[in-house]
């Protein structure tokens, strides 16, 4: 009787010590478990720009530019976007008026590059921009041009009293910053009121480019960036840079970006060596 009770002591004494070591290593293995899963949740933290699964979220970056921009742009763009993987950059090209007023009433747009100061003046002063968030990029020249079969060529502003020149294009003065320029400048030689009748407003730079090279204008007034961008039209003469304010091309932040660090990325990108290079090689001069 003494030996079979030893006997079933030891046995439960045994099972013990068993269920004892298998529930540490039970626990270790929650503790190992534990440990894993907070390693991840702090690789994938809010702000690294990865989802759950560690893939990087694309981000799509709304750029409304002046449409005198749009070739060094294009051109640039892909560089940027290879350097940038996730990030696509889209454009909205028209008059720097326009934009400002579409981002006014609220168009989406994470950054915007315009032909003037006072464009980006006004958005600074609506709080649209932040006045920290801008800084002149470039500048430029303004041109007259004319079909490059043109028979006649003025060499200067009164040159476009001629009656040979019948038809001059420029930008609508209070939504285009070229045609502001351009009136500012036909206003210091006493030429504006003279040439009124000859002249077809457009809506950008662009559409003036067009009406020269479809000979529907028989001269017009564009940035030198825009003349050299087309082979159906010649250079006629630089405008005086003291008949008008100075021709800048200001880039801002949109404050109601969702994209700030992107939006930083690419204006930094545009202030870089490549960037530059390609800009002056369409007929900007830096402003730095």
């Amino acid at each position: 009787m003494l030996k079979e009770a030893m006997n079933k002591v030891l046995t439960l004494h045994r099972r013990v010590r068993l269920f004892g070591w298998l529930g540490s290593l039970l626990l270790c293995a929650v503790l190992l478990v534990s440990c894993s899963t907070a390693g991840s949740t702090s690789t994938n933290a809010p702000g690294s720009g990865a989802d759950a699964t560690g893939k990087v979220e694309p981000v799509t970056l709304i750029v409304s530019a002046a449409a005198s921009l749009k070739d060094s742009l294009e051109e640039l763009t892909p560089q940027f976007e290879q350097e940038h993987q996730g990030v696509t950059v889209v454009y909205n090209y028209g008059a720097s008026g326009s934009l400002q007023k579409q981002i006014e009433q609220g168009a989406p747009a994470d950054i915007f590059l315009s032909a003037g100061q006072k464009q980006m003046n006004a958005l600074i002063e609506s709080g649209h921009i932040a006045a920290e968030q801008s800084f002149n990029l470039l500048k430029n020249s303004l041109v007259v041009i004319v079909p490059d079969d043109a028979k006649i060529i003025p060499d200067n502003l009164n040159g476009l009293a001629s009656a040979d020149i019948k038809t001059l294009a420029l930008g609508e003065p209070e939504v285009v910053p070229a045609g502001m320029y351009a009136k500012e400048s036909l206003e210091h030689e006493q030429l504006w009121d003279q040439l009124s009748a000859k002249m077809v407003f457009t809506k950008d730079v662009t559409q003036v480019l067009t009406y020269i090279e479809s000979g529907n204008a028989d001269a017009g007034l564009v940035y030198l960036s825009d003349a050299k961008s087309s082979q159906k039209v010649k250079t006629a003469f630089t405008v005086d840079d003291s008949y008008h304010q100075p021709i800048v091309y200001p880039a801002g932040i949109v404050s109601a970006t969702k994209h700030k660090a992107e939006a930083e990325a690419f204006l930094q990108f545009l202030r870089e060596t490549d960037a530059r290079e390609i800009f002056v090689k369409h007929g900007f001069v830096l402003a730095e």
